[in-house]
């Protein structure tokens, strides 16, 4: 009865286990962001995301695990030859995803190493199209260009190209020593330029300066000029309304009998001045005759005056 029972007991411990064990091994938790790959008897059944899945024990297995991660491998450095013939040294580094797990397990062997020497191909014969100068100005327009065809041929193997970047371009060392020669040069004749384009601008705002100072004192000298003109202008109506003003006052004393008189003796006066200023003068003295002396002169100048006031009179 205890050997029975004994029996009985090892025989549902061993199939507890055994119930046990399959569950386990039935029960798969995938990771986030990895896909497994499952075959049953040797052939493929299905791809398992993340989360809870279920296999049969014993019968399927999980041949693959492939991650969905965006991957970075650096791909090694390789000779190329541009369009020139110019020899350089070149690596860089590659991006890229699992989108089809499927196709990345049974489409190609190792479809890291497949994407990386299509992208090391690839990057030698987009170099061998651009000249020497070009492969560094251009590298974006290379990575582009390489992610394009790294992405037609690998969508057959469920891989998607995100980005390629190089990272050194590496020429062989005479190459460099004239490159930096073209620089320097360059850098002299940029500054050569600009050192005369200077030069002539200090030259064009002189001239221009010297330009402006000669218009503002021409300006300056034609306004002074035209002020001193007004001003003389402005000096003789002044004299010439004095002078009048005095002619007048003249003319209105002239009138009187008193004036006559004054006229008279002003003439008479004058006349013997000019008299003593000839003979101060000459060392030979003429002796007045009837139509020369004072008094004569005098006569004279009265009649002309009361001529003159009996015209106005009439």
């Amino acid at each position: 009865m205890d050997i029975l029972f004994e029996y009985v007991f090892t025989t549902q411990f061993a199939l507890f286990v055994f119930v046990i064990v399959t569950l386990k091994s039935s029960i798969k938790f995938v990771p986030q962001n990895r896909a497994w790959i499952v075959e049953r008897f040797g052939k493929y059944q299905s791809t398992k995301e993340a989360g809870i899945n279920f296999i049969i024990p014993f019968v399927d297995k999980i041949s693959a695990d492939r991650s969905l991660k965006e991957q970075a491998f650096d791909v090694p450095s390789q000779a190329a030859i541009t369009k020139d013939n110019i020899s350089l040294t070149v690596d860089g580094v590659l991006y890229f995803r699992v989108l089809d797990p499927y196709k990345a397990t049974y489409g190609v062997e190792d479809y890291v190493f497949a994407v990386t020497q299509l992208a090391q191909t690839t990057m030698r014969s987009e170099i061998g199209k651009i000249d020497l100068d070009k492969t560094f100005e251009e590298r974006d327009m290379l990575n582009a260009k390489i992610v394009q065809s790294i992405n037609e041929a690998a969508d057959s193997w469920g891989v998607a190209v995100l980005r390629y970047e190089i990272k050194d371009i590496t020429p062989p060392s005479t190459i460099m020593d004239s490159m930096e020669s073209q620089m320097k040069a360059e850098r002299e004749r940029r500054a050569k330029i600009l050192e005369s384009e200077g030069e002539k601008q200090a030259a064009i705002n002189i001239a221009e300066g010297e330009k402006q100072a000669r218009v503002l004192a021409a300006e300056a000298e034609k306004q002074e000029q035209v002020l001193k003109a007004e001003g003389e202008a402005k000096a003789i109506i002044a004299v010439a309304d004095a002078q009048a003003e005095a002619l007048a006052v003249v003319g209105k004393a002239a009138a009187t009998e008193e004036g006559q008189k004054a006229i008279q003796l002003d003439l008479a006066t004058r006349a013997i001045e000019a008299k003593q200023a000839i003979a101060k003068e000459s060392s030979v003295v003429l002796l007045p005759d009837s139509s020369t002396d004072a008094a004569s002169i005098v006569a004279q100048a009265t009649t002309i005056i009361n001529s003159l006031n009996q015209g106005q009179r009439a």
